[in-house]
């Protein structure tokens, strides 16, 4: 039986980025991923924004985690060579009675400690995406864009430098309770880890269970994009967005333009039953130009073509608008802890949400600081 302080459940930027802080701190750690390669679902499909924190209720860990994940997301892509643009970002008012509502999201957002925060008028927007079809907008000069791949790829480097091991291909097949912590098993061997982060992501539902923690559910949550044609990524600039759906589900079909200048519509919001189906049933192109023409006049099915899709690991079911991260030693299993029901802003978090957990391993293991 292989012996280590902290086994990672899953490997994507949650787990890659708790492994690279608790080997940072003189533990032995591992990270356990059933995928032959890092990040492969929700870490790399996604927007790739890196969110300015504007958008989550005042005191949550999201609001928290996401202003302090930002600051040290963009310090570590100019430390490590990710692809990353500050380009800031239009949340756009379509009507007189959509600036109300621009005007308590910039309140929000200050609350939260995000600076810079203006109502901008026609001649701004004009200045940084002149295609955009409206008078009034709130300017976020503190979001951005990452490449999501080479983030997890910078991350596991930097991990591994650290002593981090990853082991691809090993999927969690059963746990059990022992004196010392919890016996892993997987296809290949047994791990005795004292402590084990539950950072499964979409599974990670499955997972609590299997090591004998709380119970929770994942609510598997699909969104879709489609992507402007090469002739017309022209039309915008850097991030546009409408205000957030009213439900709570999402944050609206949103334009981005990538660290490699293709410009994405999207994600759509469906839950669904199924935690690895991107395909089935997906939109009509004309659904995404209708979302579209709400920000930029004039776009049809012909300037856009269907792009990918991700699956947001969602603590709340379609009935509820807001669940919180849920990132604390679990109240089950003294040697778990959750890292669990990280959807956005989980990327923009995950510098901020590795510290935390490695200040929660370390307490547990009674390490000192």
């Amino acid at each position: 039986m292989e012996r280590i302080d902290v086994a990672i459940v899953g490997g994507g930027v949650t787990g890659l980025a708790s492994a690279r802080a608790i080997a940072a701190r003189g533990l032995s750690v591992c990270v356990l991923e059933r995928h032959p390669r890092p990040g492969q679902d929700t870490s790399t499909h996604n927007s790739g924004v890196i969110h300015a924190g504007i958008y989550y209720p005042a005191g949550t860990l999201k609001a928290r985690l996401c202003v302090e994940g930002r600051d040290l997301m963009y310090a570590f892509c100019v430390a490590h060579g990710v692809p990353h643009a500050r380009s800031g970002k239009l949340v756009v008012a379509h009507d007189d009675g959509e600036i109300a509502q621009l005007e308590a999201l910039q309140r929000r957002g200050t609350d939260n400690g995000v600076a810079g925060l203006t109502l901008v008028d026609r001649a701004f927007i004009e200045a940084k995406e002149p295609s955009v079809n409206t008078r009034v907008a709130l300017w976020s000069p503190d979001s951005g864009i990452v490449n999501a791949e080479e983030y997890v790829k910078a991350l596991l480097r930097t991990g591994a430098a650290e002593g981090a091991i990853f082991l691809p291909g090993t999927k969690l097949l059963g746990a059990d309770r022992h004196p010392e912590g919890i016996a892993l098993r997987t296809e290949r061997e047994t791990i005795l880890a004292r402590i084990v982060v539950n950072a499964a992501g979409l599974y990670a539902d499955e997972v609590s269970k299997m090591l004998g923690g709380e119970a929770f559910t994942i609510y598997p949550c699909r969104g879709e994009y489609a992507e402007f044609t090469p002739a017309k990524r022209c039309l915008v600039n850097g991030l546009v967005y409408p205000l957030p759906h009213a439900s709570g589900h999402g944050l609206g079909v949103h334009l981005v333009r990538t660290t490699g200048g293709q410009v994405w519509i999207g994600p759509t919001i469906r839950y669904q039953e199924q935690k690895d189906d991107y395909e089935s049933d997906r939109e009509p192109l004309e659904s995404f130009a209708a979302s579209a023409r709400r920000l930029i006049d004039g776009v049809t099915i012909d300037d856009l073509r269907l792009s990918g899709s991700g699956i947001r690991a969602k603590l709340h079911p379609p009935s509820e608008s807001f669940a919180d991260f849920l990132i604390r030693r679990d109240r089950q299993n003294p040697a778990v802890i959750q890292a669990s029901g990280i959807d956005s802003p989980g990327l923009t978090s995950s510098l901020a949400v590795g510290n935390l957990v490695r200040d929660l391993v370390a307490e547990s293991l009674d390490v000192a600081p």
